[in-house]
């Protein structure tokens, strides 16, 4: 039976570093805007207006957000009367800075590079011009193809690009179909037989379509490129290839990604057509509105530190992040035994056990959503609380996208990063490419946790702290193969020996170092 834990809640002031720490933290200017509402991440807000800048000083193949301060209403931008309405249907009036930026050069046709952070309503600054050209020009689509194609790195952000389309076209009678992986081929391939407006894919299952000819995509008039960096770190850059090499070459390109790798340079250098760059911060910033923590912990306490976390009430909704995916399934586990409820979603979950989490995450079902960067990518809920990362990424890039997961549309958020002694050289990247000193606290040689960790634990903590496989004896492949019917007689008399080798607990078999009183190993889930 698992011990209950009787956890003490600790809280962290925002921006006081311990002495001994890291030093030198100066507080992110907060973002000074006005909140309109708390919308999903194609919402919008209001940011403070400045005077317009003369048209002379204005740049021509790179706007800035200066350029944009008087088109302060969607009404402003030219947009369609049906996407308007969608528009005051959901509550939105004012674009933020990357979709002010985009739309309108997007609408004049024109080939775009965007860089924004995560959570700034990128999606809408796609996906409202590309329905406005549509619109404009309709005619039919393609059969076994699509007039416009999104591609993203993973199926929960094709699905919320779909449905952000069929949101925003809801007046318009555009068709709409997402393809992906996991799912049956049979639905896909009757949505493309007879053609579709807009086409919301992953690289794979897109590349399968096309092998059987299912699909046709040499009449596309737009492709787009969602979280391009994150496609590049998926290895989808020759599939993307392949898929482009399909297309006509008379078509719009739309590139948007939250950071700037030199692979994206060279990749938009190869697709675009003397593109307008926009973009509302400097590549691989973090978002201002998220309170950025470090705690500094040994990998074995962390899942202790993790559970003091959600003792604290305001925890109520909180994305987990993990590098692997049975490190998730791990931290899952032990939360559920903590008290906690929670999900795991990762590339091992079907298709429905993912869309099922996810679904119980946004009803607030489960405090704790435990995922994966792969997986998480596509995650957008609203009233994320905290992001919490249990282990720091192999990517510095990563972090910008987890800590993105909160904060969205204008709203606050906090980001708290666990650090073991072997991940400083991951933080010194992730301080280097945010060029932010993270305000830390030392919850090493932590007594209370360590107490927590005796009593709940008897197996490893954290992936990083698997122990090393021993090494072989330069002798052992020397040795003499043992007859079929050996015995070893150094366990077969020994109390607990199960006869075979193996020092075990009675007639199971099992070691009894997992069956401690009270205690919790992975091997009981």
């Amino acid at each position: 039976m698992p011990v209950a834990l009787h956890l003490t809640t600790v809280r962290y002031p925002a921006h006081q570093p311990r002495e001994g720490t890291l030093n030198g933290f100066q507080p992110v200017e907060r973002l000074r805007s006005s909140i309109i509402r708390s919308p999903r991440s194609r919402g919008a807000f209001a940011y403070s207006p400045r005077p317009p800048r003369p048209p002379s000083a204005r740049p021509r193949s790179r706007r800035n957000l200066k350029d944009c301060d008087d088109l302060t209403q969607f009404i402003d931008l030219g947009l369609a009367k049906p996407l308007l309405k969608a528009l005051e249907a959901e509550g939105y009036a004012t674009p933020t800075p990357i979709q002010a930026q985009a739309i309108p050069s997007v609408m004049q046709g024109r080939d775009l590079l965007g860089i924004a952070q995560t959570g700034t309503g990128k999606t809408a600054a796609f996906a409202l011009p590309i329905l406005h050209r549509l619109a404009e020009d309709r005619k039919p689509a393609p059969r076994r193809g699509a007039r416009c194609v999104v591609l993203s790195p993973t199926r929960e952000l094709a699905s919320q690009i779909a449905d952000s389309f069929r949101t925003y076209g809801a007046h318009m009678g555009m068709t709409v179909t997402v393809v992906f992986g996991g799912a049956k081929y049979g639905p896909q391939i009757k949505a493309l037989a007879t053609g579709v407006d807009i086409l919301v894919a992953t690289p794979g299952r897109l590349i399968d379509h096309l092998g059987e000819r299912t699909a046709d995509l040499s009449s596309t008039e737009i492709l787009v490129l969602d979280e391009a960096d994150q496609m590049l770190d998926l290895g989808f850059l020759q599939p993307i290839r392949r898929i482009v090499s399909g297309m006509s070459r008379k078509r719009q390109n739309l590139f948007f990604s939250a950071t700037m790798p030199t692979e994206i340079g060279k990749l938009a250098s190869e697709l675009l057509v003397n593109p307008v760059q926009v973009s509302v911060a400097p590549a691989a910033t973090t978002v201002e509105r998220v309170e950025q923590q470090l705690l500094f912990i040994e990998a074995p306490r962390k899942r202790a530190l993790l559970a003091e976390m959600f003792a604290d009430p305001a925890v109520s909704r909180a994305l987990v992040f993990t590098r692997t995916k049975r490190g998730a399934d791990r931290v899952q586990k032990y939360l559920d035994v903590a008290g906690v409820m929670s999900a795991a979603i990762h590339g091992d979950k079907t298709q429905s056990q993912r869309e099922r989490a996810l679904a119980a995450f946004k009803a607030g079902k489960v405090r704790a959503l435990i995922a994966t960067d792969i997986a998480a990518r596509g995650i957008d809920v609203d009233g994320v609380t905290h992001v919490i990362q249990y282990e720091l990424p192999q990517t510095p890039e990563a972090y910008v996208h987890r800590i993105g997961r909160t904060a969205r549309a204008g709203a606050a958020g906090i980001a708290i990063s666990f650090c073991a002694d072997d991940e400083r050289g991951l933080l010194r990247d992730i301080q280097k490419l945010t060029r932010q000193t993270l305000p830390a606290f030392d919850r090493r040689n932590d007594k209370r946790l360590g107490e927590i960790t005796a009593a709940t634990t008897s197996g490893p903590a954290a992936e990083q702290s698997l122990p090393a496989a021993k090494p072989r004896s330069p002798h052992a492949q020397h040795r003499s193969p043992k007859p079929h019917n050996h015995r070893p007689q150094s366990h077969a008399g020994k109390p607990g020996g199960d006869g075979r080798g193996r020092q075990g607990s009675g007639r199971s078999g099992k070691p009894n170092t997992a069956a401690k009183a009270g205690g919790w190993s992975p091997s009981k889930g």
